[in-house]
């Protein structure tokens, strides 16, 4: 038992010192945040990516009531990071009464740790119920299976509505049948044994659930904490607690917790666990030695009490899942792995997950470049998927960002119709882009080419934004001719002069239309890359902008049996144009039979929907949706999806 106090006593030591030399290093990147504070005069700071992540699981969770989003999006676009910053801080300074309910709920899992050693009980820690069987606490706490073995965990541990204390619930501890350690991230995951009822402690305590996901907290938001500080009943620190900064593996935040809290359970306001608390940091002096709270040299026997802890630090869970992810366990332990639920995103296929197989992947902008933003197969009960199909002008973009940007604007619709957002997690974004452009630069340009379909492109475009026609004027041999060229600049300056857009824009939208529907080497290459980038079977919700439209189209014709198109959803889409749909593969503007729905919608100011509405070349079997789009973003598919009646109908087949 000696033995096992000086190992614990040492993995204690060294995660302080770690902790302190973190808190050192990230001095400059603390300096940054206390600059960002100042300029936008917000606590709520992070990166645009942590932003959006946060707000987007926000909305998803209807943590946000709608009105306030729509008061919140009237000081800035809905969209824009500010206005997203400012849901996040709406969501901090109010809760719903509920708030101390559910705080009820995540602390009846927290329990105490205790040593058992010669008849005395010595309080070591906390720990946390994270499944019904499974026990999360630090592994300076629980080190080795042998220290396991030699503790009590105490549920109810707490005072109660009279303010005396309540009866603990006592149960041991099972490492012989699961336990994982990781000193580097300082996380021990154990089984709790049976009470002597058979049941698992957490069919009485209940449990809380680990989270892969990204945007469970940013920076500036409040952060509460149960435990057992110094072995006392347990204690709660909520609200005046901040998180300061996130690194790779661990949040750094401001929280009055002391030794004892090791293990305890680190929860944002929506009593999510965002990390695993498992050290103060200390302050010191330039020669590395420890200080007291009086500004004094530390001594062995002061007790750590009267160190002068500057900031905490946590793992974070995302990471403590990760590492779970990459270790191999035999079909036993997967099977209680496996209690962890869905949310840990824990594989239980095969013997070791990759790494970054938690939560969605973050890919860099090269991995971008080939592989899309895959979705959940599991999302909206298991049986449907929903698909965003971009348009042109994406290559060098990041498919998890664009993903992104799409649920935003269809997450504000949602919010307006006051219907559940969703999570771009679960949304299947296969990404063409950079495949685009890459198959247009290995044959030649279509307009180089003088095919035709460019000319006539544009051609039909002015005449439909009401440009008197021309007569006709013959193409020189080698391709557009001067004169052709020249009455192309006049169609494409009359239909900027409509729609308040670029010419040279309009003339790339529809250069790289053409470029798809005459060359079938380009047409085959973003066909395949969509096609292994997206579910397989099952209800398929679809939702397709401008050149993706065409995309769309075409693909209806090559998709697997197993897969039912419940609904189609076409966005500032050119199908309306002869030139569009007589080069489909379906042939003209015949309606395909195993679309279940299909909902057009278009604003009369974007350029590419100028072939819109649909109904009268397509026939009887859609729905066209006029909308009004900002001038300045007449073409912009976040506007499309911001609209409520455009939003609701794609809502609603999700919940159907």
């Amino acid at each position: 038992m000696e033995i096992d106090s000086e190992i614990r006593k040492t993995a204690r030591c060294d995660q302080v010192n770690a902790a302190a030399r973190r808190f050192a290093d990230s001095a400059e990147r603390r300096g940054e945040v206390a600059r960002k504070r100042r300029a936008t005069d917000s606590d709520v700071v992070d990166s645009n990516e942590q932003i959006i992540a946060r707000a987007d699981r926000l909305l998803v969770s209807g943590e946000v009531p709608a009105q306030a989003v729509i008061e919140l999006g009237g000081q800035d676009p809905v969209g824009s990071i500010r206005s997203l910053e400012r849901v996040i801080g709406f969501a901090n300074e109010l809760q719903a009464v509920n708030f101390l309910a559910r705080g009820s709920r995540a602390a009846a899992a927290v329990a105490r740790i205790s040593l058992v050693d010669k008849g005395r009980e010595i309080p070591m820690g906390t720990g946390s119920m994270v499944s019904p069987q499974l026990l999360l606490t630090n592994n300076h706490v629980l080190p080795t299976p042998t220290v396991a073995e030699s503790v009590v965990v105490e549920f109810m541990a707490e005072a109660g509505l009279d303010n005396t204390p309540n009866t603990t619930v006592r149960h041991r501890l099972a490492p012989d049948d699961f336990f994982v350690t990781s000193e580097h991230l300082d996380y021990t995951l154990v089984r709790v044994a049976s009470g002597p009822d058979g049941e698992a402690p957490g069919t009485s305590f209940g449990w809380n659930p680990l989270i892969a996901d990204s945007g469970k907290i940013v920076i500036g938001e409040a952060m509460n904490v149960i435990g057992h500080p110094m072995g006392r009943l347990k204690e709660i620190s909520i609200r005046d607690n901040r998180l300061d900064l996130q690194l790779d593996d661990f949040l750094h935040y401001t929280s009055d917790t002391e030794p004892g809290n090791s293990g305890s359970p680190v929860f944002n306001d929506q009593w999510e666990i965002v990390a695993l608390h498992h050290s103060g940091v200390p302050k010191k002096d330039d020669n590395g030695r420890l200080l007291r709270k009086d500004g004094k040299q530390w001594q062995p026997g002061d007790g750590e009490d009267t160190i002068d802890w500057v900031a905490n630090e946590g793992v974070r869970v995302s990471v403590l899942l990760r590492d779970l992810g990459s270790r191999r366990f035999d079909p036993a332990q997967r099977k209680l792995l496996d209690e962890l639920g869905p949310t840990a995103e824990l594989s239980s296929e095969s013997a070791a997950a990759e790494p970054e197989s938690a939560a969605v992947p973050h890919l860099s902008i090269t991995e971008s470049a080939v592989r899309g933003a895959p979705g959940r197969s599991s999302a909206f009960g298991g049986r449907r998927s929903v698909m965003f199909l971009h348009g042109r002008g994406q290559q060098e973009r990041d498919p998890a960002d664009l993903r992104r940007t799409w649920a935003a604007g269809l997450n504000k619709g949602l919010t307006l119709a006051e219907l559940s957002p969703v999570d771009p997690a679960d949304v299947y974004f296969p990404y063409y882009g950079n495949q685009l452009i890459a198959s247009m630069s290995a044959s030649e340009s279509v307009v180089d080419t003088g095919s035709g379909i460019y000319e006539s492109l544009v051609e039909e475009a002015a005449h439909r934004a009401g440009m008197p026609t021309t007569a006709d004027v013959p193409v020189a041999e080698e391709g557009f001719g001067n004169v052709v060229l020249g009455r192309v600049r006049d169609q494409l300056g009359w239909i900027a002069a409509r729609s308040r857009l670029d010419s040279v824009l309009i003339g790339a939208l529809f250069k790289d239309v053409a470029a798809y529907l005459d060359d079938e080497q380009v047409r085959k290459s973003v066909l395949d890359t969509v096609l292994t980038e997206m579910p397989t079977r099952g209800e398929l919700v679809l939702v397709s902008h401008s050149l993706g439209t065409v995309v769309a189209l075409d693909l209806l014709t090559q998709l697997p049996r197993e897969v039912e198109v419940s609904l189609l959803v076409t966005a500032g889409s050119p199908l309306g144009m002869d030139a569009v749909h007589r080069k489909l593969l379906i042939g003209g503007p015949n309606r395909p039979e195993r679309v279940g729905e299909w909902l057009n919608t278009w604003y009369a100011g974007d350029p590419v929907a100028i072939g819109c509405p649909l109904r009268p070349t397509w026939g009887p079997g859609l729905r066209d949706l006029p909308v009004e789009n900002p001038e300045d973003h007449a073409h912009d598919i976040d506007e499309y999806l911001a609209h409520p009646e455009v939003a609701a109908v794609i809502g609603r087949k999700l919940a159907a």
